[in-house]
């Protein structure tokens, strides 16, 4: 949960500054509420009275599909034994062999990631665990992003092959690296291809594909991150070389960052790798996430009873993976060398990595000042086009714009105008994008319609890249927007709230709280619940804080409730309303904050409306 703090922090780090706020509002977009579909009322009366919870509590468990107990025990106590059997996934045993064969064999083994979050984490992992079986025989290779590009490169197959590597393990890249593989086979290099990205047409042929996206795997768990794929083909690994499991879950707090800031559902066995990553991360960090997080303002080291060791001013959450953690990590590739931060995740000694982290902090600054610059000039040419004022979808092109923020800015200005979204610059002679997408529309299956168009493109339903040639770019832009236009709903294109459930405030008891945090980790697929509730009143104490959000001090009149505090980011335009002492409605998440070493608790409200809307 987020406190005030963190909840700005987030904000900050999200860089959804006041001109963003300030052109959505002008633009009269409201928000609107949608209640989720409650649980099946005796579904829900038979798990309140099995778990000795209330009926709201039970509720929640419904939504998320839990209606038993052993299924609620599950959910409440993550457990390695939920996570499946590795050698379900289609190639698993067929990598597992190769890797082994390399090791017997006395063979140079890369290992080759994608240079964002997911992949350096990946290639952290794998080359972490395999170092000890293959010593100096082994190392790591992260394409240039501007050089390269996304994906398996072609120099990166003859730096294989110039340098002996027999065998490269690719994470988090490779599932439509046809013609690629194929080049790699002319020059006798084998590869291994662990990728959670949807497919082509065509498997490339590699010695193993591990992506559980592929249409002849039955994996039971569609949705693993490319270092979730990775950890599964290290499970698989290790038995077969002799080791207890425990031998590879100190790894776990890479995977937690990789299904953090890749957006993947936190389910399955994603909420089990993401559990036991975040508790690793909270009690025992790699120096270079702590390095982060020293810069991130949320950890420092302290001599204390003459033990050196970590200190965190509260509980690291997923979101602080998303929004302080893997940006910084992202930053390396955006700006410079993605490799810089694998090194980082490598580092083993504290001086190191905070040489390295302050390197990348200072990347990070960079890259928010270009983002920063280029979402302003993106934003002007909305406003300046009234053509595309009025368009069911953004597609941007300036061939000045950096590559390595287009991503971040198309997700900016899809939060301000809220329609499907394409940021296109210039590289290497191609036209090079990042698409984004808003809530219940498929942006992959969008670009997906216009192939014939495009060199390259792959994704994910929210989120793609793609590139084409110049001379194709108007011919693009037109088919996708056509394309969108034909599909799209128009109140798809107003922002929507997800509200769980309706409560009043003296619903929110401790026990409520207390079970309420057992819901965590939240994410994708288990998102921290939205209350709404109706006919709440200001006390009169109610009061702008900072340039535009409101400091709520308020109670519920037909409940007699206490007064709760809040907090309404970027909402100081419902102030007047609010001040008048008529009742309004809120819909909120609940929070617990810490103040002085003592813990109260808040509502962080997502969005305020009149009592009769």
């Amino acid at each position: 949960m987020f406190s005030a703090s963190q909840a700005g922090r987030k904000f900050v780090a999200q860089g959804r500054f006041l001109l963003i706020f300030t052109n959505s509002l002008a633009r009269g977009m409201d928000n609107r509420w949608v209640l989720k579909q409650q649980g099946d009322s005796e579904v829900v009366r038979r798990l309140a009275e099995v778990l000795s919870v209330d009926t709201n509590i039970a509720n929640l468990l419904a939504q998320r599909e839990i209606t038993s107990f052993d299924e609620a025990k599950s959910f409440f106590r993550p457990d390695f034994d939920q996570l499946h059997d590795p050698y379900l996934m289609k190639d698993m045993d067929k990598a597992v062999e190769r890797i082994i064969h390399a090791i017997q064999k006395n063979e140079k083994v890369l290992i080759y990631g994608d240079y964002d979050v997911d992949g350096t984490t990946s290639v952290a992992l794998m080359y972490t665990y395999l170092k000890k079986y293959f010593k100096k025989r082994i190392a790591f290779y992260i394409p240039d992003r501007y050089d390269e590009g996304y994906g398996i490169s072609y120099k990166g197959i003859d730096y294989a092959a110039e340098n002996g590597f027999n065998l490269v393990v690719a994470l988090d890249c490779g599932i439509k690296a046809v013609e690629k593989i194929r080049y790699a086979s002319e020059k006798q290099v084998d590869f291994i291809i662990c990728d959670h990205h949807r497919p082509g047409d065509e498997l490339p042929a590699a010695v193993a594909v591990l992506d559980t996206k592929r249409p002849d795997c039955s994996y039971p768990f569609k949705e693993l991150s490319g270092c979730g794929v990775g950890f599964k083909l290290l499970s698989a690994l290790s038995a077969e070389l002799g080791e207890p499991f425990e031998s590879i879950t100190g790894l776990l707090d890479l995977v937690a960052i990789s299904i953090a800031a890749d957006i993947v559902p936190i389910t399955g066995e994603n909420r089990v790798l993401a559990y036991y990553g975040l508790k690793l991360l909270n009690s025992k960090p790699r120096p270079g996430i702590e390095a982060v997080l020293r810069f991130a303002q949320v950890s420092r080291r302290e001599e204390e009873n003459g033990a050196n060791g970590p200190y965190f001013n509260r509980e690291l959450t997923i979101s602080d993976l998303v929004f302080l953690i893997g940006p910084r990590i992202n930053a390396a590739g955006r700006i410079e060398r993605a490799s810089d931060s694998v090194r980082l995740l490598l580092a083993d000694k504290m001086s190191h990595a905070e040489k390295l982290a302050s390197a990348i902090n200072d990347l990070n600054n960079e890259r928010r000042s270009l983002d920063n610059q280029i979402t302003e000039e993106a934003l002007n040419m909305i406003v300046e086009n009234p053509g595309l004022q009025t368009s069911k979808t953004t597609v941007l092109f300036n061939e000045n714009w950096h590559k390595g923020v287009i991503g971040i800015v198309a997700s900016r200005l899809t939060d301000t105008y809220y329609r499907p979204t394409i940021i296109l610059t210039r590289s290497n002679n191609l036209v090079t994008g990042s698409a984004r997408s808003i809530k219940h529309f498929d942006v992959y299956d969008a670009i997906d319609h216009c192939s014939d168009l495009l060199e390259h493109f792959g994704g994910h339903k929210y989120a793609a890249g793609l590139s084409l040639k110049p001379e194709n770019l108007e011919k693009f832009r037109e088919r996708f927007n056509a394309y969108v236009s034909s599909v799209i709903e128009d109140h798809m294109l107003v922002p929507e709230i997800e509200i769980d459930i309706a409560l009043n405030l003296t619903d929110i008891s401790p026990k409520f709280m207390r079970i309420l945090k057992q819901f965590a980790p939240f994410g994708p697929g288990n998102m921290s619940p939205i209350f709404r509730t109706d006919g709440v009143v200001d006390t009169g104490r109610s009061r702008i804080v900072g340039k535009n959000h409101i400091k709520l001090e308020i109670f519920q009149p037909s409940t007699r409730s206490e007064v709760y505090s809040g907090i309404a980011f970027q909402q100081g335009h419902h102030f007047d309303a609010i001040r008048t002492g008529q009742p309004f409605s809120i819909c909120y998440h609940l929070e617990e904050n810490e103040w002085m070493g003592k813990s109260y608790l808040q509502l962080n409200v997502k969005d305020i409306k009149p009592l009769d809307q």
